[in-house]
């Protein structure tokens, strides 16, 4: 059978005059015997550890070696002035023919361009304007760069290019840089708290037989050398429920969760959850976990309690409001007590036009009535409470109401930022539950659980009273650094293929 050779397309294709101008440098350079991407050259260091050392002791006769990017460029014949960029800043460098030499000097002028990786050699001195800069002594390419930057003050105009040329948005635009820096120091501070507290931290399969923790719609892959189809994680609750089983009483996980369902502002297939469990509490233990946790993360990227959002001033001062579904129908909703009684309901949804799959009960509409009429109207920091059994399959009933769940869910500036309750623990309640989500998913709601026959079973060996916190970290990054889009704060998001 003749078959013909896959056609693999360039990676990037780019027919730009100043594209081709530096292809050629290139060519001329290695013509030369000059190495367009040489060995490393090491660095004594960074632009900012250079200088605050300067600045503490004005020597200009130590040397200093660093690298980075080349951000700009002014050739003045004889001199030149450019700035280089490392991860710590930029530092403006004084580049002269009488220091390299000419033979250098005319390498340099005739081959290096702005977006060139380079190393850097020489003494630190403050020119006429103030500017600190170093005199180099050495210059050496490190990596050539084929491609022009894009333009220093506008950086990517287009925000879907940001998102597809991730490498490019970091590298013109410091706001996103320090964006990401912060998202770090936010999730290096969750990890501090929850481990100063006596949790630690572990990880759980991300290839599931059954997809479970959530009410969501997985994506599924396949296993070759099994011959089974798994899916991806939807959540890790579970896995971290059997831990606790286990003995691992306080346990998290900050994990990447995948769920096949729509995209927007505030939603992308593929995020990032804070899951911890805390064996011997309740969900009224997990709220004040949660305040002071959230106020800890405030205080870190603030270093106050109360900050800006996309114009509102959010304060995370404890305690935080607490309103169960029905009150917060009433108050935030602005529905009376009547419209939301069982036989009121329909009329009610019928009027605001929401309309639910399946053969929903009570308090699934209850539930879809909070969902559509209070959840964006919630600006400060709101626990929510009272969720029905239909919504809640894996949480325990609340003692003092049967009919109701001990959960909670965070709500700050119309967006929920944790689901946390008092854990199920009794395995016959849990296989029920868990038939009827079955039921729900055969009556069309695909994002029912599934009957997870093994988690029983380990319920059966004994879970202890447990509270369990999720706390969605790509939404808390947003609060905290006042962005409006999740896609700002994830790195590479998942896009369409462009065509």
């Amino acid at each position: 059978m003749n078959t013909k050779p896959e056609v693999v397309p360039p990676i990037h294709h780019d027919e730009s005059a100043e594209h081709a101008i530096r292809v050629q440098k290139v060519h001329d350079m290695q013509q030369e015997g000059l190495q367009p991407w040489p060995e490393y050259k090491p660095v004594s260091v960074t632009t900012a550890q250079a200088l605050t050392e300067f600045a503490k002791s004005a020597d200009e006769t130590k040397e200093y070696s660093m690298a980075g990017r080349l951000m700009s460029l002014r050739d003045h014949g004889k001199t030149f002035f450019a700035h280089l960029q490392d991860r710590s800043g930029q530092i403006q460098l004084y580049i002269k023919k009488d220091a390299l030499g000419d033979a250098v000097f005319a390498q340099f002028k005739k081959y290096i361009d702005v977006g060139d990786q380079i190393f850097a050699r020489g003494t630190l001195f403050t020119t006429k304007k103030g500017e600190v800069t170093l005199d180099a002594q050495e210059i050496i390419l490190l990596s050539k760069c084929l491609h022009p930057l894009p333009e220093k003050y506008h950086g990517l105009a287009d925000v879907e290019q940001r998102y597809r040329q991730r490498h490019l948005d970091l590298i013109s635009s410091p706001e996103a840089r320090e964006k990401f820096r912060k998202r770090s120091t936010i999730v290096q501070n969750i990890r501090n708290f929850l481990q100063s507290k006596d949790f630690i931290e572990v990880e759980t399969p991300m290839l599931h037989a059954i997809p479970g923790g959530a009410a969501a719609r997985p994506f599924t892959t396949h296993h070759n050398a099994y011959d089974m189809d798994l899916y991806l994680r939807i959540a890790p609750e579970l896995f971290l429920k059997r831990l606790v089983v286990g003995g691992f009483e306080r346990v998290f996980e900050i994990n990447r969760n995948f769920r096949n369902e729509g995209v927007s502002t505030r939603h992308n297939p593929e995020f990032t959850m804070l899951e911890f469990y805390m064996a011997h509490g309740d969900y009224d233990d997990g709220m004040a976990l949660v305040e002071e946790l959230i106020k800890s993360g405030v205080v870190a990227a603030h270093g106050t309690t109360s900050f800006e959002f996309q114009g509102k001033t959010i304060s995370v001062e404890t305690p935080f409001k607490r309103l169960t579904v029905e009150q917060a129908l009433i108050e935030i909703g602005s529905l009376s007590a009547a419209e939301i009684t069982p036989n009121a309901i329909d009329a009610t949804m019928k009027r605001h036009n929401i309309t639910l799959p399946g053969k929903p009960g009570y308090g699934m509409k209850l539930f879809g009535l909070f969902e559509e009429l209070v959840e964006s109207k919630i600006v400060q920091p709101t626990f929510i409470t009272g969720y029905p059994l239909e919504v809640s399959p894996l949480a325990k009933k609340d003692p003092k109401n049967p009919e109701l769940t001990a959960r909670a869910e965070l709500f700050i500036v119309g967006m929920e930022f944790a689901n946390l309750f008092t854990e199920l623990n009794d395995p016959i309640d849990q296989a029920q539950r868990f038939q009827q989500q079955a039921n729900a998913r055969s009556a069309g709601d695909d994002e029912a659980h599934y009957f997870d026959a093994d988690f029983v079973k380990a319920l059966e060996y004994g879970l202890p009273p447990t509270v369990g916190v999720g706390i969605g970290i790509d939404r808390l990054i947003m609060l905290l650094t006042n962005t409006s889009t999740i896609k700002d704060v994830i790195l590479f998001p998942t896009l369409k293929i462009a065509k």
